[in-house]
């Protein structure tokens, strides 16, 4: 029986295989948004992020084969949900787009950051560090607030668009929680009981909150 097979390793390579294709459909999304940059210093560093974001595929999928895995099959289960999510949340402008990076992917590394203290050490770590976001935070929290200078209504919009994209997030992370039996006990199994995922929930709520006044936004 190889690693895959094991009940624990599968929770793990289902939690990776999560992340490598969010981190694989970030690179694509990235890229395809620096596009609307409006000019070439900030298409720059939106196509930097990408490429940071193509760097913890790289390392996410080699921690699937350590483990026994296949990429392309630990990935497949989740191609759906990350993309239905992307299509309902797709930026029509720059702002937007900044937003989505910050807020959105905020959220998501969030839960996973939650659901990775319930794995080994090492995929632990190699986890959190994927998710890792400074550089895209301080990128988007500056650029947000030049635009909200200028533009008097565009803080309420961007409110609107943040709140649309948490919705769309948690519809979705309930979705891949419910469709993978393994993720699922690897979830209610760390957190213990029906407080202790309460209890995650709360934290994640605060630290959305906590990350929409930081970029400027209410709630």
């Amino acid at each position: 029986m190889t690693a895959a097979d094991q009940p624990e390793a599968a929770a793990i390579i289902d939690l990776l295989g999560v992340l490598a294709y969010g981190e694989l459909s970030a690179f694509d999304r990235m890229s395809a948004d620096a596009r609307m940059a409006p000019n070439l210093e900030l298409r720059a560093a939106m196509s930097q992020l990408a490429a940071v974001e193509m760097g913890h595929y790289r390392r996410l999928t080699d921690r699937i084969h350590e483990l026994g895995g296949d990429p392309q099959q630990a990935m497949a289960p989740f191609i759906e949900a990350v993309e239905t999510f992307h299509a309902r949340t797709d930026p029509s402008t720059w702002g937007e787009a900044l937003v989505k990076a910050f807020v959105g992917d905020g959220l998501a590394a969030d839960f996973y950051t939650e659901v990775a203290q319930f794995v080994d050490p090492e995929t632990r770590g190699l986890v959190i560090d994927a998710l890792a976001d400074t550089a895209s935070a301080d990128f988007a929290v500056r650029e947000v607030a030049t635009l909200i200078s200028n533009d008097a209504t565009l803080a309420s919009r961007l409110s609107l668009w943040g709140r649309r994209l948490v919705g769309e997030a948690i519809s979705q992370s309930q979705r891949v929680a419910a469709e993978r039996d393994a993720l699922a006990m690897l979830i209610v199994g760390g957190a213990g009981d029906l407080q202790g995922i309460a209890a995650l929930i709360d934290r994640i709520t605060k630290r959305h909150t906590e990350r929409m006044t930081e970029i400027g936004l209410s709630n």
